[in-house]
């Protein structure tokens, strides 16, 4: 189990160093957060780039917690990196009732779904190999429905909403309605048979080509059943909020519904008060060329920052304030 982790590709990694570097405060000794801990690329790099702070990690997954700890030690950083086993949508309220009146330097999600994830089959997050429809990131916990259940129990109508709003699937109707029909006969509980009865929902002509008919609505059920989009978008504006003047708030997004929440989230936080905040890509960045040779999984990865300035609108680095910038008005 935890050698599987250890082979995981960090993405964007040098991009998150690179801009943490550019941005930060070398003279804040305020912690990092880093809301997926994952196989601990992310994390252990911050801590070893930022040796003079601490970093606190986050991941729900008790298998990823478990390794991680591992990780930690092995590498000589329990004084300074801390994992919390809980959902990234928990830490702003842990935070505060843990480390009160402190506020981060730097802050990122990597909202991708780890390769682990993908590889261990028997979770269910994949169709190359046959395994029970689970798809639940804490598989420990059991008042969380899965995959399966969802397709047993809903209602044609609502299967096909999910598939179309959560995986932008066009052709979601016929799919919900191959699923009734299957589950008519039996109930669905295998990867393979959603995978089927999605390639059969789709026309012979479109049954080859890319993407795979099952995908979208794979990344639908799982970002459903994780509720990935709503733990997002309540999630962003808190965290942005631990953050202190001159902090940065990094997120890595692998699908347009995550992309556009955060995009939306920046746009709403930087038009709330222009002079408090400043948006560091004004386009999302993507993967290298050399990146996508290494881990071609990056391919979808899009980075977004924002930046929290003072509340009279100062820079790191910068001698311009807010005042000047009103009396230049004035003048012109």
């Amino acid at each position: 189990m935890g050698q599987s982790y250890s082979a995981h590709y960090s993405v964007m990694l040098t991009d998150c160093l690179r801009i943490f570097n550019e941005e930060l405060d070398p003279k804040s000794s305020s912690p990092l957060a880093d809301m997926t801990f994952g196989a601990g690329g992310h994390t252990l790099a911050l801590a070893k780039q930022f040796s003079g702070t601490k970093v606190f990690s986050v991941d729900q997954d008790p298998e990823a917690f478990e390794n991680g700890q591992r990780l930690i030690k092995d590498a000589g950083l329990e004084g300074r990196v801390s994992l919390i086993h809980t959902n990234f949508s928990n830490f702003p309220n842990w935070w505060n009732e843990n480390n009160s009146g402190t506020l981060l330097k730097g802050a990122m999600m990597d909202l991708g779904v780890s390769s682990h994830h993908f590889d261990s089959f028997e979770r269910g997050f994949s169709f190359r190999e046959d395994a029970p429809l689970d798809m639940r990131m804490n598989n420990s916990d059991n008042s969380i429905p899965t995959a399966a259940d969802i397709l047993n129990t809903y209602s044609e109508e609502d299967i096909a909403n999910i598939i179309y709003e959560y995986g932008e699937e066009r052709l979601s109707r016929r799919i919900a309605r191959k699923v009734v029909e299957t589950r008519a006969e039996a109930p669905i509980k295998s990867t393979k048979e959603l995978e089927n009865i999605c390639f059969h929902a789709y026309p012979p002509n479109l049954r080859h080509k890319r993407p795979h008919p099952a995908t979208r609505t794979f990344q639908a059920l799982r970002i459903y059943v994780n509720r990935e989009l709503n733990v997002l978008s309540d999630t962003l504006p808190k965290l942005y909020e631990l953050l202190e003047p001159g902090g940065v708030l990094i997120v890595i997004s692998f699908h347009s519904l995550e992309d556009r929440i955060v995009k939306r989230t920046f746009k709403e936080i930087f038009q709330t008060d222009k002079n408090a905040a400043k948006i560091l890509t004004k386009r999302p960045l993507t993967p290298s060329e050399l990146e996508l040779e290494e881990n071609p999984r990056s391919r979808s990865a899009k980075l977004r920052a924002i930046k929290k300035l003072d509340p009279g609108g100062v820079e790191f680095g910068s001698t311009k304030k807010k005042k000047d910038k009103q009396a230049r008005r004035k003048r012109n």
